[in-house]
């Protein structure tokens, strides 16, 4: 990035707040050229085309960030485009930036919230030497494209027809340079092309085409029609119990693609959008319905898969494969909550919590470095962090415990997966700062005077609908609290700086913590859930692990079955496995009845639902006001399935796999389990089966790594290569 600095913002004359606009610019390239290189980026999302020829395989560019503090630059190597006369299209749409949050409408006095804009340098080097820039500015000519409307959350219309009769000139804004930076993150490109399964006539006489995948992304499809004919396609998850086509759960999202005939065939796709679903319903549709005219494609970052997990029961391998497909369809540029209704936010919350299952299923580092770097810079001036980043709320909100904890959780993970260690230098002004804040709050040590969503969608409640009451808020604040302070205290051992003050404080957290919420190494009765005994065994905090994890099991085999929310899932088989109760966990994990990770496998599900019972047995929803049935949290159980049933941990001191640990744990209940990750030295791989009485395990360790074996609490070294064991 470096001559786009020399270019103009512009935006259009007229409002561009819910339509694309075209940005135009024609210019002979004048000699023989030796390279031509495009910087661009815009304040909305774009596409750009030369003489006609797309310039680039990016989806959504720039991507979405911290606006007013980071926006990125892509650069395109556009030489062979470039020809005697050329014409340059920018098509600018309101993509991420225009949504209805408050902290998206402030901004500069010169660019209205509901505007977009773009700026663009196209970089031409000539056989004599000579370098001319063509930059945006108030030459170029703008105009209304034919996504006459434009929205993420209620869609598009296309036009095809359509021309702007009264193009005008490009309107130069002071818009700042500071924010441009090159682009960080992974692209957003096109996937996997799935065709339809099923043509279906619902009960209501509905036309609805089954994909039999929840995705996100967007249906290409050939259409002719009548010329001025509305054809609809809406978007849907699930169908509801009359197998009828349901939409209350996208809330006020419209997500329609709605297409103006002009009595010519066409194959058309979005430009600017996606939607996330699994079925369609076609209206206004004149054409045969045909499944070969439509194809739903797969759209997310471009992330190298890296892992893979296979076990002898069918029902894990599915809940594994929707684990899969909900990290695909919530990582789109930013780690999003769900990719469906009114909201598709970068929730920290959610993020934190499958960090490291997402580290091991894909290459998310450089992902995560983005998001990160989003993160720092909306940290507030008093060290909160948003809930949501890019934060899109009022930048005054409360900071809540195992949300904000994002600051300190995924970059540790990161380093952890990757032994990214400048990572966690970046990031500790960003933990301190945040840690500070929590201080300001606390009395003796307990954080005890914010606002905090508790063990989120927890069953502890008296109804499903108390999503934040169960486990006491002050002692899951403290605990991650405590949490966070030993990730920064690590992270500044590692990079020489003092801990003592921060080692200190969280001594005094942790007796707070045991005195205000424990006796006899057991959580009080009136406190005791299974998220409050989750989060002190994982968490080192009591002063009893053994007869705290114990209490744990006893709560668990007492109701039968997981009661956890948020909070206290992505912990709870690990708490149960690490200390002996490995049985119960498997219990957990291979249960099929309400609530339980396979129930949403039994009803169906291609992704994790938001809810354990996001739909029940009889067809019913949960409710309409927050169901998602893409929603990645949850899928956090699949790190338990790479780290204990199939044994591959991290050695905190050789992070990314230079030293393994394999500890893999069996159960009756599974006669094979599998699995590997493509770690920076290769791949490991951990694999054990039961025939005839005997368990064989098989061990691969990449060339510049070593690994323990641990089997039944004895430990045995070996280098690199495939060893086998059998016991």
């Amino acid at each position: 990035m470096k001559n786009i600095l020399n270019a103009l913002w512009i935006k259009s004359a007229k409002p561009s707040g819910d339509c694309e606009i075209y940005y135009t610019k024609e210019f002979a390239s004048g000699k023989e050229l030796v390279s031509a290189s495009l910087e661009v980026t815009a304040l909305g999302v774009y596409t750009v085309h030369i003489n006609g020829e797309r310039v680039g395989n990016n989806i959504l560019a720039p991507g979405w960030t911290s606006y007013r503090n980071r926006l990125q630059v892509d650069t395109h190597d556009v030489t062979s485009m470039i020809k005697n006369d050329n014409k340059i299209v920018l098509a600018v749409a309101p993509g991420w930036k225009i949504q209805n949050y408050k902290n998206q409408q402030k901004g500069d006095p010169e660019l209205g919230g509901r505007e977009t804009a773009a700026i663009a340098a196209l970089t031409l080097e000539y056989a004599d030497g000579e370098k001319r820039i063509i930059a945006t500015g108030g030459d170029w000519t703008t105009e209304k494209g034919n996504d006459v409307y434009s929205s993420f959350y209620n869609g598009y219309v296309y036009n095809h027809a359509y021309k702007d009769i009264n193009p005008s000139k490009a309107v130069v804004i002071n818009h700042d340079k500071k924010c441009l930076i090159d682009r960080e993150g992974e692209k957003v490109v096109e996937q996997e092309r799935l065709k339809p399964k099923e043509i279906i006539i619902t009960p209501k006489g509905e036309t609805v085409l089954d994909f039999g995948q929840n995705m996100t992304g967007y249906v290409e499809f050939k259409i002719k029609g009548n010329k001025g004919e509305r054809a609809v396609i809406s978007h849907a998850e699930v169908l509801d119990a009359e197998g009828n086509f349901y939409t209350d759960n996208l809330r006020s999202a419209k997500a329609q693609a709605i297409f103006i005939c002009d009595g010519e065939e066409h194959i058309h796709k979005s430009k600017h959008n996606f939607f996330g679903f699994r079925y369609i319903r076609l209206e206004n549709w004149s054409d045969e319905v045909k499944k070969e005219n439509f194809t739903a494609i797969v759209v997310h970052s471009e992330l190298k898969r890296t892992g893979y997990f296979e076990c002898s029961d069918e029902r894990i391998n599915k809940l594994f494969s929707n684990v899969i497909w909900g990290q695909k369809s919530n990582f789109l540029d930013v780690p999003t909550d769900c990719p469906q209704r009114d909201e598709r936010l970068g929730w920290t919350g959610d993020a934190q919590v499958f960090i490291k299952t997402a580290s091991y299923n894909f290459d998310v580092e450089k992902f995560f470095l983005k998001w990160l770097g989003d993160l720092r810079a909306d940290q507030t001036d008093w060290g909160t962090i948003p809930h949501i980043i890019p934060n899109a709320f009022s930048p005054d909100n409360d900071c809540s415990a195992a949300w904000a904890d994002a600051a300190t959780i995924c970059p540790w993970q990161l380093y952890l997966t990757y032994a990214n260690k400048d990572i966690l230098k970046e990031s500790l002004e960003c933990m301190k700062n945040y840690l500070e804040h929590i201080e300001e709050f606390s009395d003796n040590g307990l954080w005890s005077r914010s606002w905090h969503f508790g063990d989120w969608l927890n069953l502890d409640g008296s109804s499903p609908e108390d999503c934040s009451k169960g486990t006491d808020k002050t002692l899951i604040a403290t605990a991650y609290y405590i949490y966070s302070t030993q990730i920064l205290i690590k992270s500044m051992e590692m990079w020489g700086e003092d801990a003592s003050e921060y080692i200190a404080k969280r001594e005094k957290s942790i007796l707070a913590f045991r005195k205000a919420f424990m006796k006899d190494g057991r959580i009080i009765p009136e406190k005791a859930t299974q998220t409050a005994c989750v989060l002190a065994v994982h968490f080192g905090i009591s002063d009893n692990i053994p007869e705290t994890a114990k209490q744990l099991n006893e709560l668990v085999t007492e109701c039968g079955h997981l009661k956890t929310g948020f909070v206290g899932t992505p912990y709870l088989l690990h708490a149960l496995s690490d200390n002996g109760y490995a049985e119960t966990a498997y219990s957990l994990l291979l249960r099929e009845e309400y609530p339980s990770w396979l129930f949403s496998v039994k009803m169906g599900a291609t992704t994790i639902w938001e809810h354990w019972d996001s739909m029940r047995e009889d067809g019913s929803m949960w409710s309409t006001s927050m169901n998602s049935f893409n929603h990645y949290a949850y899928g956090s159980v699949a790190d338990w399935m790479y780290g204990d049933a199939a044994g591959i941990k991290i050695d905190e001191s050789k992070p990314a796999f230079e030293h393994i640990i394999f500890a893999p744990l069996t159960d009756s209940r599974l006669t094979y389990v599998k699995a590997s990750i493509e770690a920076r030295n290769g791949a490991v791989k951990s694999e054990w089966k039961t025939e005839n009485g005997k368990t064989t395990y098989i061990f691969t360790v990449p060339e510049g790594s070593t690994a323990t074996v641990i089997l039944a609490g004895e430990s045995t070294e070996i280098g690199a290569g495939v060893t086998e064991i059998i016991k």
